[in-house]
């Protein structure tokens, strides 16, 4: 007799063993990590820009040899001079005693070479402040109406030429004062590069510009604002430029007939004193102050040039 024997299916899933290929097969169909192309970058050491030494020397060198060649003409000149002209070292230990105390003050005609830059530098201000508030808008106005360009040209290419020492005495007569005077002479050498590259941008404005502007019927304002400054910023900075760089090199001529405090008496005082050494310091010191006020101008009038303007 066979009996059967029937068991529940809960005690059989009990019973039975985990089943081991379930985890496998989930292990087997999960998605690999792709390699991370940055990660093997970074563990890779990236190759040394090889440095240009010859690059690097032709930019040290020239310049270096310029120098050294300034000095040695210096030096035979020196040598070979009967009127005690200083040497370079005799020029550099002056230097050193200048440059100690720049800024001291024994009187009116007797301070250091700092007060006298700092003077120049202010009548340079003052000066070419006031011919770029009068300038300016004059070269806007010759370069926009043909009117004005024709009635002021003539008087332009006359005046112009004209040395700006030459103004000089009329100022004195004018303002009764060596200062209002000096102030005068940057005045006049300052406005005239302002005026000209101001007009030359107007002029320059493509007619397209100003075509869309009629188009639009744009006000006189409009048209100033929106299209010809943006487009003649580029040429009145240029203007600026050569503007303080003319009105640094009269300044100094101006002081020295002038007097005062500047760094043109100085050279002059210096000049009565027969203390050369401090001639040829207030000439690196004029020279080096003009590189500066260039320097500074040039980067903010690349900052401000359209890059077809550059080219």
């Amino acid at each position: 007799m066979v009996s059967a024997v029937f068991h529940s299916p809960l005690d059989a899933s009990l019973s039975a063993p985990p089943s081991p290929t379930l985890p496998l097969a989930r292990a087997e169909a999960a998605p690999q990590p792709l390699p991370n192309p940055a990660a093997k970058a970074e563990r890779e050491p990236r190759p040394r820009t090889p440095i240009d030494l010859r690059a690097f020397w032709m930019r040290v060198l020239p310049p270096l040899a310029g120098f050294g060649l300034l000095l040695l003409v210096w030096e035979l000149i020196a040598v070979n001079s009967t009127t005690g002209f200083p040497t370079p070292l005799a020029v550099w230990h002056q230097a050193v005693t200048v440059f100690s105390d720049p800024f001291y003050s024994k009187g009116p005609n007797d301070q250091g070479v700092g007060w006298n830059v700092l003077s120049s530098l202010q009548r340079v201000a003052l000066g070419f402040g006031l011919a770029a508030l009068v300038g300016i808008p004059a070269g806007f106005a010759i370069g926009r109406f043909e009117f004005l360009a024709r009635m002021f040209n003539p008087l332009i290419s006359l005046l112009r030429p004209v040395s700006p020492l030459a103004w000089l005495p009329i100022g004195l007569l004018v303002f009764k004062g060596a200062n209002p005077a000096a102030i005068w002479t940057i005045f006049i050498c300052s406005i005239w590069p302002m005026v000209i590259n101001t007009a030359v941008g107007v002029q320059r404005v493509p007619s397209d510009y100003m075509n869309v502007a009629k188009v639009l019927n744009l006000s006189e304002w409009k048209i100033l604002t929106k299209i010809l400054f943006p487009a003649v910023l580029p040429y009145m900075l240029t203007g600026v430029r050569l503007a303080v760089g003319t009105a640094w090199l009269v300044i100094v001529a101006a002081e020295m007939l002038t007097g005062g405090v500047g760094i043109g008496f100085w050279v002059w005082d210096e000049w009565n004193n027969l203390n050369v050494a401090n001639i040829i310091i207030a000439i690196f010191v004029i020279g080096i102050v003009g590189l500066v006020l260039e320097f500074a101008l040039v980067k903010l009038a690349t900052a401000f040039t359209f890059e077809e303007v550059k080219s």
